[in-house]
């Protein structure tokens, strides 16, 4: 039975990441990239679908664990009768390797450690094919089946039921190293890692990423491990930034509403951008950019929402029977059938993120200005067409609030490329357009007689997305319509003090009601008060939010208020981010 969620930690290489529980077990990883097949699937089932556990033998011993600082480098020390050990886990960054690395070290005493490794490639649907080798006397076990394989370098480990389990003991200034290693199975195994070399390469490259950043007035700490999510869940090669590292973690425990957070949407890429934009990092905002070009390069009638790590657009979603579930939480999907939605609020976020790349790198791409010329004419055509929204519904396509606003902020975007940087276009067209979506928004989206904007034309409902009107400029923070919203909000969506998206029992998005708390809802509303003059309302929910970070300052997608417990995929970016942007507007505002 896999662990809570805040209970596990992630290390990963920019390419991937792996899921460690506090009890030592590798729950989850997929070889090579975030969107590949599970090898260490135990997070949706048992151990039984793939784990890599290390720890000590005595069912007493006890940890605490925490990263190096300013990187995903984890240092669990385990406390047992006999002794202390630390075991250091990470992935090394920039070998272009999938490698993982588990040191042990003896601090004091000798402490007995187990090993039990069960590798289960393609969703824990195929069992490998493994034999042990020596390499110049060293212990080597390999693994293969179909497409993969991994050699892992460390103990002789026993076979045991389709598992492989190892005792060793580590004295006081010992150090043991267990590797693994993916590669592909039509290729011979790669050389042993030189592991200290490797270690000191990885902490120096996040060490040195993490100080580019300035020093944040706020919440220093928490901004800062937000700001390492983020870049820990972008892919190296292609600049694409995924959702989240996992799929399918509920969002209500034992409910339906599980999906696969590993691909780049539009929106939390675009939003991902303007976060590590404010806080110094050009570089990955080229990257960004440039993965956008090709990604959605071609005609914009072909504009999706999401596409995989370096553009793919089919992103077909199905149900695995291989995997149970977290706790029984069915059922498992691997890809994702939003992809083909029509979201409107994605164009406003494109155009918001290109628009501040361009204020703050300085440069423009040969591409960059003609996409977004594009953009506008498909959105001319399109603007007024129903949509999915910015929550995916699975329901009828509605005229959402919130999408319109982001059209609005799509074309104000493009207006200021005409006037604020002297970029060639039909500026009054869109002025016109600009002006006449606004009174749209105003006469169909406002209820004048309750003083809120709603969560669609026509409906009584509000939407916590709502909360991102004031965000984009479409209206200030303290204007009476957006207080009326946020006190409409709070009264109809805040549960235990946290916020819904919105109410699902309304049937709008077209599936079963019920789910937690949205995490970055709250921080929504954190920076609303923040901005609105509220500071005080802003750092009591800032300093709550930030209470639900686990050990390691890791946050999902939702929270449990009653069960006091994380909830969704995790690391969850766009919970990141927004903790990022209420930390600046408490900042501003302090």
């Amino acid at each position: 039975m896999p662990l809570p969620i805040e209970d596990y930690a992630i290390i990963g290489d920019c390419h991937t990441a792996a899921l460690v529980g506090r009890d030592g077990s590798i729950d989850w990883l997929c070889l090579p990239r975030f969107d590949s097949a599970s090898t260490f699937g135990a997070l949706l089932g048992t151990e039984d679908h793939g784990r890599w556990m290390l720890a000590p033998t005595d069912p007493g011993a006890t940890s605490t664990r925490r990263y190096l600082d300013d990187t995903f480098v984890l240092v669990t020390t385990w406390t047992t009768p006999t002794g202390v050990v630390e075991v250091t886990d990470l992935m090394p960054h920039g070998d272009r390797r999938a490698d993982v690395v588990r040191r042990v070290r003896g601090i004091s005493g000798t402490v007995e450690m187990h090993v039990d490794l069960r590798v289960r490639f393609g969703y824990a649907d195929a069992l490998p094919w493994v034999r042990q080798v020596s390499e110049d006397g060293r212990h080597a076990l390999i693994a293969i089946a179909g497409p993969d394989a991994v050699i892992m370098r460390g103990p002789e480990l026993r076979a045991e039921d389709h598992r492989h389990t190892a005792t060793f003991p580590v004295a006081q200034g010992e150090t043991r190293d267990l590797t693994l290693t993916w590669y592909p199975a039509h290729r011979g195994a790669p050389k042993p890692l030189r592991v200290e070399k490797r270690i000191k390469a990885t902490v120096r490259w996040w060490r040195t990423w993490a100080r580019a950043s300035d020093d944040h007035p706020a919440y220093a700490d928490e901004v800062r491990r937000s700001l390492l999510v983020l870049r820990a869940l972008t892919h190296e090669d292609t600049g694409g930034i995924v959702a989240a590292a996992t799929t399918s973690l509920p969002e209500e425990f034992g409910g339906t509403r599980n999906w696969d957070y590993r691909y780049v949407w539009l929106r939390d890429a675009s939003l991902t951008l303007h976060v590590l934009l404010d806080h110094g990092y050009v570089a990955e905002a080229d990257g960004w950019r440039n993965w956008l070009l090709r990604a959605i390069a071609g005609d914009p009638d072909d504009v999706q929402i999401m596409y995989g790590l370096s553009g793919e657009r089919r992103l077909d979603e199905s149900e695995l029977t291989s995997l149970p579930g977290y706790d029984g939480a069915g059922p498992v999907r691997i890809g994702n059938g939003a992809y083909t939605q029509f979201q409107g609020d994605g164009f406003g976020h494109v155009m918001i993120a290109l628009q501040a790349a361009r204020a703050r790198s300085g440069s423009e791409p040969d591409f960059s200005w003609p996409l977004q010329r594009a953009l506008m004419t498909y959105i001319e055509e399109n603007w007024r067409r129903p949509d999915n929204g910015i929550w995916e519904i699975r329901g009828p396509e509605r005229e959402f609030t919130h999408s319109r606003v982001m059209l609005w902020a799509a074309v104000d975007c493009a207006v200021r490329g005409v006037e604020d940087f002297g970029l060639e276009g039909p500026v009054e067209r869109w002025r016109a357009l600009r002006d006449e979506m606004r009174d749209e928004i105003e006469a169909r989206g406002f209820d004048s007689a309750r003083g809120t904007y709603t969560q669609y034309f026509g409906s009584a409902g509000v939407d916590a997305s709502l909360l991102q009107l004031a965000q984009v400029g479409y209206v200030a923070a303290d204007d009476p319509r957006m207080l009326g919203t946020v006190a409409v909000i709070e009264d109809e969506l805040l549960e235990g003090g946290l916020l819904l998206r919105y109410r699902t029992e309304s049937g709008v998005d077209g599936l079963p009601a019920g789910e937690n708390s949205f995490l970055a809802c709250s921080f929504w509303l954190a920076e609303q008060y923040a901005r609105s003059g509220r500071l005080e309302d802003a750092v009591t929910l800032m300093d709550r939010l930030c209470g639900f970070a686990n050990d390691v300052g890791l946050l999902s997608e939702e929270y449990d208020v009653a069960g006091a417990r994380q909830a969704g995929n995790t690391p969850q970016a766009l919970s990141h981010l927004a903790l990022v942007r209420a930390a600046d507007a408490i900042a501003a505002a302090s």
